[in-house]
């Protein structure tokens, strides 16, 4: 992020209450589609920490939301203040229920420093703070017109608003880059690992057959064999003992068909289904759990050509075509077997998955980027609206 000069607190700053220069709109629609509203904006469509909306449903859908808003007033999710649900719509339309609709009221504040003032964590630890209930708590109006700020005079306002807008701006310039980077990693994998090619199931890529491990591991034993879990595989992108629980070496000899040896694929059967991750050196001679299974790709396959397969659309189609469950998804070991994989010479799989990886790495940079940009971000908003002064 460009480098910026903050402003300070001055001569002229003012504590105020939210609810002194902030008031709930009142407008109502009792037939939005007849008034002309097209879309309409629940909980779902905003998201944690973004001040954009991206989503929204049609009213002609049918909806029975009353709330009017407006472009440029901001919309605050009241239920489960803690997902951090903001936003400012650029398009009018309703909302649900659970949404405020904010302006300020009067002309002690700018209407476009106030989505930025919602987005600070002292605002964010008072709407928490003063929400009830204990399965779906909301805050209301009341509590959270009393949260306190300091308010700098209308020109330095400005100079805030011109600051975050450029800052925020910056951050969601690098967003698109990461969802660009996305988009063509994924074309890429969709063009390169199509079944409608020759392909073979994934049990013919493989040296040993692929199977699952360890039914009851027992307690947790320090010095013992580790053995992954789906847990493990969706803490990082790559596999990492720390934090690994441990089984004594007689149970990990019982099950000793399922041991990965550095370089195989360990696939989740459970959960996330089809989530891949290659085994590390650290972790050679490792056991599996039931909801996981090894992937031992011979010498005269790429295993990396294989592990990108595993990441493609089309594979992952075939995925959701086995599996079952609706609230906790699974496929079994002879569905994993028979994961048809589009065959390539050995030098072809070699090119393949080297673009596959570059093109990868490329997006881990961006996705970094924007990490870091969304980082600095937050710092220059507690450091330029941190509470009161």
């Amino acid at each position: 992020m460009p480098e910026v000069a903050t402003p300070k607190k001055s001569a002229g700053w003012t504590t105020v209450a939210f609810g002194d220069v902030v008031q709930l709109s009142k407008e109502r629609s009792s037939d939005p589609e007849a008034d002309g509203y097209e879309r309409y904006i629940g909980l779902e469509h905003i998201d944690p920490g973004e001040l954009r909306v991206r989503r929204w449903g049609d009213i002609a859908d049918g909806v029975t939301f009353a709330n009017v808003f407006k472009p440029g007033q901001v919309l605050f999710g009241k239920r489960r203040a803690y997902q951090r649900k903001v936003a400012v719509a650029d398009f009018s339309g309703v909302c649900s229920g659970d949404i405020y609709v904010l302006e300020p009221k009067g002309d002690a504040l700018l209407h476009e420093l106030l989505p930025f003032i919602c987005q600070t964590d002292s605002f964010f630890e008072h709407a928490v703070g003063t929400s009830a209930g204990s399965l779906s708590p909301r805050t209301n109006w009341k509590s959270l017109a009393t949260f306190e700020f300091a308010l700098p005079p209308i020109e330095e306002q400005r100079r805030m608003v011109h600051l975050l807008e450029s800052a925020r701006a910056f951050v969601e310039s690098l967003d698109g880059l990461h969802a660009g980077s996305e988009q063509v990693l994924q074309s890429a994998l969709a063009k390169e690992f199509s079944v409608q090619t020759a392909s073979m199931p994934l049990k013919d890529w493989c040296r040993n057959l692929i199977t699952y491990g360890i039914v009851q591991a027992g307690p947790d034993t320090p010095n013992g064999v580790p053995y992954i879990r789906v847990s493990d595989m969706t803490q990082s992108t790559t596999l990492q003992t720390e934090g690994m629980l441990r089984t004594t070496h007689a149970i990990a000899a019982k099950y000793e068909r399922s041991r990965v040896s550095s370089g195989d694929l360990v696939v989740a059967l459970r959960g996330q289904v089809g989530l891949t991750r290659v085994v590390p050196p650290s972790l050679d001679g490792a056991n599996l759990t039931q909801g996981t299974a090894r992937v031992s790709v011979t010498a005269e396959h790429s295993a990396d050509y294989v592990y990108w397969a595993l990441q493609s659309p089309d594979t992952r189609r075939q995925y959701a075509s086995h599996a079952k469950g609706s609230t906790f998804s699974e496929i079994s070991l002879e569905a994993l077997r028979k994961i048809e994989v589009p065959v390539r010479s050995r030098d072809a799989q070699v090119e393949i998955a080297a673009r596959m990886t570059q093109l990868s790495a490329t997006l881990d940079g961006s996705a970094r980027r924007h990490l870091d940009a969304k980082s600095m971000y937050s710092a220059l908003l507690k450091q330029t609206l941190g509470g009161c002064s």
